[in-house]
């Protein structure tokens, strides 16, 4: 039992650090929530793997289940749905400011300093994108 808890922690690590290295960001959240999965999951086990244990310690009962790492679970949950909240939000701004999902902060050839003709010799003017978007040089 303990190995197959083990091995899913370990798989969803791995499958949740691999999203998160993607380069758009629906994946990168995807694998945020796989991860926070994997750390629940961690959590949870550290309490112990009991089976048909009551989680409170009676004066009939001999074995008893850890409440802390549920309750420890419980509130990661919730923690995790409002980060995955916000991730998306931010996302969302991001995607509506850019009109691109990348990740990446390269520049493309198109948002690059173009050097203005008129210029004086190592000054560089940039273009606006609304200027870009008409195709005009400011």
């Amino acid at each position: 039992m303990e190995l197959l808890v083990a091995s899913a922690i370990g798989v969803l690590t791995s499958a949740g650090l691999y999203l998160i290295l993607r380069l758009r960001t629906f994946p990168v959240i995807i694998g945020l929530s796989i991860l926070s999965y994997a750390v629940n999951v961690f959590l949870f086990s550290t309490g112990g793997l009991s089976l048909n244990q009551p989680p409170i310690y009676g004066p009939e009962v001999e074995n008893y289940a850890d409440p802390l790492p549920q309750a420890l679970v419980l509130t990661a949950i919730v923690i995790s749905f409002g980060m995955t909240a916000l991730a998306v939000l931010i996302a969302l701004g991001g995607f509506l400011e850019t009109d691109t999902d990348r990740i990446d902060m390269a520049l493309d050839e198109d948002d690059r300093d173009v050097p203005d003709p008129g210029a004086q010799p190592g000054v560089e003017a940039k273009r606006d994108r609304s200027a870009q978007e008409a195709g005009v040089l400011q």
